[in-house]
């Protein structure tokens, strides 16, 4: 499994830890605000704005806490200007990284990113040698319990998907960005409501990893996920079942 999706199945296990809840409403809040400046207030027609308050609704983020961050971005009340940022940079193993962010102070962020990197054996990288190994892509992930293998495979292979892994505890399917929204509704008006939907970086190819390896890159990820304005991060490396295995018996 590559790193994205390794990373995904991570943070699944990690979610509702109360201690980084409140860092993780913060993240979310961000998101939705800048989805609502950008595409309007109503998520019925602003499709980024709904994913964003889906995940929000995924971490029992409060309500009164998602209609503030939609006011922020629509102008109704006042907030920070927030930029988007994306760096590129290369972890331990030669694995390539882009790291999404959301800030009112670019020079900090960029100063404590390139901190991270550089204590855990990475570094920033010029701009598109990382982008370029990336492609965009529609992802849709479906808890396995919601629906069969068979029906989800259907409805997939019917609007337009690429293709549709079902591993560990989701459905997972991939799609060209073209594809995406109507993927997204073909499922909904069958009543599957996806767990996680965005167009996103994948990579193109991965670098695989050992065990002393990929300890290492997890270790770099979390760290950079754990900041406060860095919304994803995405990877290259590519880990085996048995090296997840022994990583996971510690």
């Amino acid at each position: 499994m590559s790193g994205h999706s390794h990373w995904a199945t991570i943070k699944r296990k990690k979610a509702g830890v109360d201690a980084k809840r409140g860092a993780e409403f913060s993240k979310v809040a961000k998101l939705i605000t800048v989805a609502a400046r950008h595409g309007g207030g109503d998520p019925s027609m602003n499709l980024n704005l709904r994913y964003a308050i889906d995940k929000a609704r995924s971490i029992n983020m409060p309500r009164d806490n998602i209609e503030r961050a939609v006011k922020k971005g629509t102008g109704e009340l006042a907030g920070a200007a927030l930029e988007t940022l994306r760096y590129e940079a290369y972890a331990p193993g030669g694995v390539a990284i882009l790291i999404d962010a959301l800030s009112d102070n670019r020079n900090r962020t960029a100063g404590e990113i390139r901190s991270i990197l550089e204590k855990h054996g990475g570094s920033l990288a010029a701009v598109n040698a990382v982008a370029r190994l990336f492609e965009r892509k529609g992802t849709i992930t479906v808890p396995v319990a919601a629906v069969s293998e068979e029906r989800i495979m259907e409805i997939a292979l019917e609007n337009g998907a690429d293709d549709i892994v079902s591993k560990d505890d989701v459905h997972e399917i991939t799609c060209s960005p073209e594809a995406f929204e109507g993927l997204v509704k073909a499922l909904e008006a069958a009543d599957i409501q996806p767990q996680r939907a965005a167009v996103e970086p994948l990579p193109s190819i991965t670098v695989p990893l050992d065990a002393d390896a990929a300890a290492k890159v997890l270790k770099l990820i979390e760290l950079l996920d754990e900041h406060d304005d860095v919304t994803e991060v995405y990877a290259n490396f590519d880990v085996s079942d048995e090296v997840m295995a022994k990583l996971q018996q510690g």
